[in-house]
């Protein structure tokens, strides 16, 4: 039975969805942008903090549910451009240790609030 995970600690849904949903033991994350839950916006335009912000959002919904980023399965990672690729993935390892997750990652036109990364997560 699908079960609504939410953590006050992270940035509320900005639309129709979840912040996480559990099925079975597995969450899923819905993407998280870099929004600090404190003062509603970007720590910065630097693709770096954005990461951050947006990594930790992710530990926060699973820290609800009791688990940890070494839980995480998947990532799934949007960019709002290809050549911030090196920074992001500068920050992104610092939260996950081996075996590392699988990953894939997009440049896409845009993304809400005009974001320069957005991440979604799959933990079991």
């Amino acid at each position: 039975m699908k079960e609504k995970i939410e953590s006050k600690k992270a940035p509320a849904a900005i639309g129709p969805y979840s912040q996480a949903v559990m099925d079975g033991g597995v969450i899923f994350v819905s993407g998280q942008l870099p929004i600090d839950r404190e003062t509603g916006i970007f720590p910065s335009e630097e693709v770096a903090a954005q990461t951050r912000r947006s990594l930790e959002n992710i530990r926060m919904i699973l820290q609800e549910a009791g688990y940890g980023m070494d839980r995480i399965l998947k990532t799934t990672v949007y960019l709002q451009d290809m050549e911030d690729f090196t920074e992001m993935n500068e920050v992104y390892q610092e939260f996950f240790t081996e075996p590392y997750p699988a990953r894939a990652a997009f440049q896409v036109a845009k993304l809400p609030k005009g974001a320069k990364v957005e991440i979604e997560a799959v933990a079991k």
